[in-house]
């Protein structure tokens, strides 16, 4: 039996002689790894902090005291040490454990995370109400050196610090997030000095402050007592200080004995205290290491190799041509500018950056100020493209309101990730951006059907005069054609793709593909279906649904987004705003409901988002009753 194998618990590990220690971290990575390599997920996060999640656990009583893990990619040794050791094999599949912290998984997780730099403001949250209600208990706040380009980082900070409250804040520090850390603050972080060097310097601070005339002295024993503070002065313990917090480090992160010894002296301060920690990320397995970017978020691979178990894919993601899109726009045109939020690969634009790198911008896990800075650089004539995630962009949401679309400023939303992205689960869906980017004023907001459409967007995006969101989904395109000269679109004008008399399914992105899979099945009934690909939510193209809705009168609108406000709920409030009130309407969508996470067509699949779906749909607004492959529960 391993040592893993023994422990159901953190009570469990501190059974452990600590010499027994280094043997268990093996044995996590190991399992890690393994689980990892048939499942995808966050491996190289995870494999550096294994080491600091047993010190943690084996010197603090845990759920007693708290622990809030920033983000949350790093957190699969904690649910090994937590009671989930057995379960670990189902990470991130369907029912199984979720890839982050999840308060309704675990009495162990504190907070439930997904995006970054939250960490401390929750922790700082937990302290006030441990003091209001008269508990003891420490609250740790886990945060990476990545999530500290997040400006609520700071909020948390700021506040938390000058309280006196007994909080500490572990500064994860590899130097990196997902990819290479940007910014002043990543410099100043790696500022390391060795032992000779800081007593060289000391020595030399003393001959000069002595040397001073008549109140040398009492300089000098000023400075003594500053000395044990020395280090904060001159290496990032001075920014720490100056949020009041007490700075200790930075230590090494995989070295047990010393990260223990020094918790264990910690857990007896009553105050803010922050413990800078140095890791490597991927550390113990050598593919992670060499290349942790890669290993950060990583779909299944080969164990002994580290390579991936999945061929090389025939057709390019959408995400893979708006890349190229880009690089191909970019050269032709001067004016367009990059930027991205910490994700230059996971958003398609490496390729842009090493063509172009004085027109790209990475903001770092800085949501707000990428939008607002974009919006600085559209004000001078060019032609910024904001390229991140859906889950991520409703970070910033007040700077595109308040910042682009009050003035009307032309910045392209590049949005990633549109609709459901599969195993990160409901803190990555992208299900709530059409909800949120309609009600703005000035916002045109389209999605293509198909990787030649994403094309024809793009220029479209690029020849509109205002702000402009470009939706489109995680995975391989269509394989269709792409039209190189990519003709911009009319704004506003949708596609009739089928002609019938007793339906219209209206569809919105990819949504199509299902919609004219179904009107062919439900053709081989007897129903005839009109199929329109509205191309663009804001504004509808009034006059082709209208038109072939009073066909009709029974129209499905199908959406890989909440129902509540999406594509749907536009279409009814353009029928009600028409004084159409007899058109029977069904929408294929998200109920409210958060969805969990598992692999992606799976999931689409049990929220309806399918072909069944689309044709369940169509019955039940054309009155009949027809065996469709029942949809089955959320489990929730």
């Amino acid at each position: 039996m391993t040592l893993l194998d023994q422990i159901d618990s953190p009570a469990d590990l501190r059974k452990l002689d600590r010499n027994q220690l280094p043997q268990l971290a093996r044995e996590i990575r190991d399992n890690i790894v393994d689980v990892v390599s048939k499942n995808g997920g966050h491996l190289a996060s995870s494999l550096g902090v294994v080491e600091l999640t047993i010190a943690v656990h084996y010197v603090f009583d845990v759920p007693f005291d708290k622990v809030i893990w920033d983000v949350g990619h790093q957190a699969y040794a904690h649910k090994l040490l937590t009671g989930r050791r057995d379960a670990f094999p189902t990470l991130r599949t369907l029912g199984g454990l979720s890839g982050f912290p999840k308060v309704r998984e675990s009495p162990y997780d504190a907070f439930t995370t997904g995006h970054s730099s939250t960490s401390v403001s929750a922790g700082y949250g937990m302290c006030c109400a441990r003091d209001i209600k008269g508990e003891a208990g420490k609250i740790i706040s886990i945060i990476g050196d990545g999530s500290l380009t997040g400006g609520i980082a700071y909020e948390g900070l700021n506040q938390s610090g000058p309280s006196s409250r007994n909080h500490l804040v572990i500064l994860n520090d590899n130097e990196m997030s997902i990819a290479k850390n940007v910014g002043a603050l990543s410099s100043f972080l790696s500022r390391t000095f060795s032992a000779k060097y800081l007593q060289d310097l000391k020595s030399e601070f003393k001959k000069a402050v002595k040397a001073l005339p008549k109140v040398g002295d009492d300089i000098y024993q000023f400075a003594k007592k500053t000395e044990e503070s020395f280090k904060a002065f001159v290496t990032p313990g001075m920014l720490f200080e100056a949020f009041k917090f007490e700075y200790f480090g930075p230590i090494d992160g995989h070295n047990l004995e010393h990260l223990i010894d020094i918790l264990e002296n910690i857990k007896k301060l009553n105050k803010p205290v922050l413990l800078h920690v140095m890791s490597k990320k991927g550390k113990g397995y050598a593919p992670a290491e060499a290349n942790p970017v890669y290993f950060h978020g990583v779909g299944a691979f080969e164990k002994e190799t580290g390579h991936s178990m999945k061929a090389k894919a025939k057709i390019p993601s959408y995400t893979d041509v708006f890349g190229k899109s880009m690089v191909e726009f970019a050269e032709m045109d001067k004016r367009i500018v990059a930027v991205t939020a910490a994700m230059p690969e996971g958003t398609g634009l490496t390729e842009f950056a090493r063509r172009f790198p004085d027109r790209f911008f990475d903001v770092g896990i800085a949501e707000q100020h990428g939008v607002t800075f974009a919006a600085g650089v559209a004000t001078e004539g060019l032609k910024p493209v904001v390229a991140i995630y859906s889950t991520f962009l409703q970070r910033a949401y007040d700077q595109i309101l308040h910042d682009v679309c009050l003035d009307r400023l032309p910045v392209i939303f590049a949005v990633d990730r549109g609709g459901i992205v599969g195993e990160d689960g409901p803190t990555h869906h992208g299900l709530f951006d059409l909800a949120y980017l309609r009600p703005l004023p000035n916002m045109v907001i389209m999605a293509p059907a198909d990787e030649n459409e994403l094309r024809r967007m793009m220029k479209t995006a690029l020849e509109h005069d205002g702000p402009i969101a470009l939706r489109y989904p995680r995975g391989a395109a269509r394989g269709v054609h792409v039209d190189e000269a990519a003709p911009a679109l009319p704004i506003g004008k949708g596609s009739l793709e089928r002609e019938g008399k007793d339906l219209l399914l209206l569809s919105i992105g990819t949504t199509l593909s299902l919609c004219m899979e179904a009107a062919e099945r439900l053709a081989q009934k007897g129903i005839e279906a009109a199929v329109i690909n509205a191309r663009f939510v804001k504004p509808l193209d009034r006059d082709l649904i209208l038109t072939w809705a009073g066909k009709t009168t029974h129209v499905v609108t199908v959406e890989e987004h909440m129902k509540a406000g999406g594509f749907g709920s536009a279409v009814l409030e353009l029928f009600s705003d028409e004084g159409l009130f007899n058109i029977a309407t069904a929408r294929v969508g998200i109920e409210d409901r958060f969805v969990e996470h598992g692999a992606r067509d799976l999931v689409c699949r049990r929220q309806g988002i399918s072909v069944e779906g689309v044709m369940e749909a169509s019955y039940r607004v054309l009155g009949q009753t027809e065996n469709v492959t029942p949809l089955a529960s959320d489990g929730q």
